[in-house]
């Protein structure tokens, strides 16, 4: 069981612990569920704790050494040039890509949205995918593209989640199903992303015009602050990988989970629709519009509380260190759950329940200060978290203005964290083109 996913070797007592240790031949583990030692570890202490390298072992073929998973000098050199990158993605910036992707999803979605059942994740993946390629290539993506992403993607993190596990007690991977999979799955997504970064680059030294704006050209002109190299290609493939699967897997993850609790919902649904109309009337949604969809991102935050994308994540003591009590030694392995600590029954009001209004309440609004982390917290915390939202709050403004969700009957998504949080079983929803005058305002 502990090679699916790790909810499922999670008891009732987890949501009420604040630290919790098993011992095991090969290592030990601990887990925090204490904002107070969470903050210490992602935070305070930060540089004694870095990413395991578990996660290096599981994403190695995929994204290579990125920043996503390097650490110390390593890791800083790569800060230091990625920046310009993330600062091409400022969210004003990008607002009209994004714009043009979810008329693209809305295009989509009106040759299903006739009642019948329909996987959404599928959706929420290609819109997101289709995102992050147009701020990076200023290119989009292809229907048939985004399915082999959505399909190899699944795959690879199920096989890299249980090589991983394997890796921690010491076990050799070929043990895992699908072992050679995992492989074929890793070069499916470098298929789609290695030939266009060889095509920029063979039309910049043929002369050519090339987009001046995006990510990538931002990652072209990076130079490393001490030595004024570049990246190399393979560097420049490796933090492209992770940008583009970093920066849409997990907005797919989350928008996917948020559509279905929207969906079980429809009062939710119903002040949803209210506030889009008031906000954007009849027109197409601008860049100002968005700080008037107050509630559309409360949704979304209560949603990220629910169904963190990324619900556990595991650092390395390299000094050992005494946490409440406990003396912890370097090598071992410290996971802080976002899934836990959005439940933590100590410090959430009936954590296990949807209600967007939580955050305007006095408890709520201390439980968000410390014991909410969707997007990491301390140096490491997630830089695209502002494209995240901007994306969320476009995307669900311009479906429920389109459409009316429903739950399928019979139909519950199974939760697994792998390396993002997805259901085992896909998200089926049934969705409803609304009224010929919503119709033409988000056309």
């Amino acid at each position: 069981m502990w090679l699916r996913d790790g909810l499922s070797v999670l008891s009732d007592k987890a949501y009420t612990m604040k630290m919790g240790q098993v011992r095991m031949p090969t290592r030990t583990f601990y887990m925090l569920n204490d904002p107070p030692l969470v903050r210490r570890v992602l935070a305070e202490r930060a540089d004694n704790y870095p990413k395991d390298e578990v996660l290096g072992f599981m994403l190695r073929r995929l994204m290579g050494d990125s920043i996503f998973t390097s650490n110390g000098a390593t890791w800083k050199r790569q800060r230091g040039m990625m920046n310009p990158a993330f600062e091409a993605a400022r969210v004003k910036d990008v607002f009209a890509q994004m714009l043009d992707a979810t008329r693209d999803m809305a295009a989509r979605l009106d040759t299903v949205a006739d009642g019948r059942p329909y996987t959404i994740d599928v959706e929420t993946t290609h819109v997101t995918a289709d995102i992050i390629l147009r701020t990076i290539f200023s290119s989009t993506m292809e229907q048939g593209a985004a399915e082999r992403v959505f399909a190899a993607f699944n795959e690879f993190q199920e096989i890299a989640f249980a090589h991983g596990m394997l890796r921690i007690f010491r076990l050799p991977t070929f043990l895992s199903p699908r072992h050679a999979r995992a492989g074929r799955a890793a070069r499916e997504i470098r298929g789609l992303l290695e030939p266009m970064i060889r095509a920029r680059l063979e039309r910049i030294a043929r002369g050519e015009a090339v987009p001046a704006r995006d990510i990538l050209a931002a990652m072209l002109e990076a130079r490393d602050p001490t030595d004024g190299t570049p990246f190399s290609f393979e560097e420049l493939y490796e933090q492209v990988a992770m940008l583009f699967l970093a920066g849409h897997e997990t907005s797919a993850s989350a928008l996917g989970w948020t559509l279905y609790l929207i969906a079980k919902q429809p009062e939710v649904q119903a002040r949803l629709l209210a506030e889009v109309t008031a906000v954007l009337g009849d027109r197409q949604p601008v860049f100002s519009d968005l700080r008037g969809l107050e509630y559309t991102r409360a949704v979304f935050r209560e949603a990220l509380r629910l169904y963190p994308p990324v619900a556990f994540i595991a650092r390395t003591p390299i000094e050992g260190e005494c946490l409440r009590g406990k003396d912890v030694k370097p090598g071992s392995i410290i996971f802080v759950s976002p899934w836990m600590l959005h439940r933590n029954r100590n410090h959430w009001d009936a954590p296990d329940e949807f209600d967007a209004d939580r955050f305007e309440t006095e408890r709520g609004a201390e439980a968000a200060r410390c014991a909410y982390l969707p997007f990491s917290m301390g140096p490491r915390v997630c830089l695209g978290a502002a494209f995240a939202l901007q994306e969320a709050t476009l995307i669900l403004a311009t479906l429920i203005r389109r459409y009316r969700f429903e739950a399928e009957p019979g139909h519950e998504p199974q939760p697994v964290a792998r390396l993002t949080l997805r259901s085992a079983n896909g998200i089926v929803l049934r969705l409803t083109r609304r009224n010929a005058d919503a119709q033409a305002a988000a056309e």
